[in-house]
């Protein structure tokens, strides 16, 4: 019904915007980096969501169509509704999210609020038919054996699959091989 905004911030709310369109202000809900990197008075253009329900009509936007494409595809898990869906946006971006299915690393969707391990599988499960893999994606694979071992390292240690991944995203191409160097090159990320 409605598929975008465009219309100045008048407000930011905790978990929403509400913009002034033609005089009116909408309140939209959106996802916290979207939210964050907004200020009061901007003029902004958004891709929007309606859900329609008996009690209410709720506006949901997004910065890109790939986001509120992401956003209409975790409707569709059972179990999912729109709160655990922003949620998930405001926690993990699309990258993150096509990582995590990709390598079948399903706990890194089980560390947003409000999802927990059976979701996080019928999520896997339902975005692996739904997302394409992208080019960078399809480059990194699945992890080498030495990397693998590094990011058992480090989760062991406390980080989290996402903090530990990006880690291992930070070490030099050219990098030895070696399980306890590539481990020290990768904890030298978090200082």
């Amino acid at each position: 019904m409605i598929a975008t905004l465009r219309g100045e911030i008048s407000q930011i709310e905790d978990n929403a915007m509400i913009i002034e369109v033609g005089g009116v202000g909408m309140r939209v809900f959106v996802p916290a980096p979207f939210r964050t990197n907004s200020k009061t008075g901007e003029m902004i253009f958004m891709f929007t969501h309606l859900v329609v329900r008996e009690d209410a009509l709720t506006l949901y936007g997004f910065e890109s169509q790939a986001d509120r494409d992401l956003f209409n595809i975790l409707l569709g898990v059972d179990g999912v509704g729109p709160k655990v869906a922003l949620s998930v946006l405001s926690t993990l971006n699309l990258d993150t999210i096509q990582r995590a299915i990709f390598t079948d690393e399903a706990d890194v969707l089980s560390s947003v609020p409000g999802v927990g391990k059976k979701t996080a599988q019928k999520m896997a499960l339902h975005l692996k038919d739904k997302l394409k893999p992208t080019d960078a994606l399809s480059k990194l694979g699945s992890l080498t054996d030495y990397d693998s071992e590094v990011l058992a390292a480090l989760t062991s240690l406390g980080y989290s699959v996402v903090e530990a991944q990006a880690a291992i995203q930070a070490i030099p191409k050219d990098a030895p091989k070696d399980v306890e160097e590539r481990l020290r090159l990768a904890l030298g990320y978090f200082q």
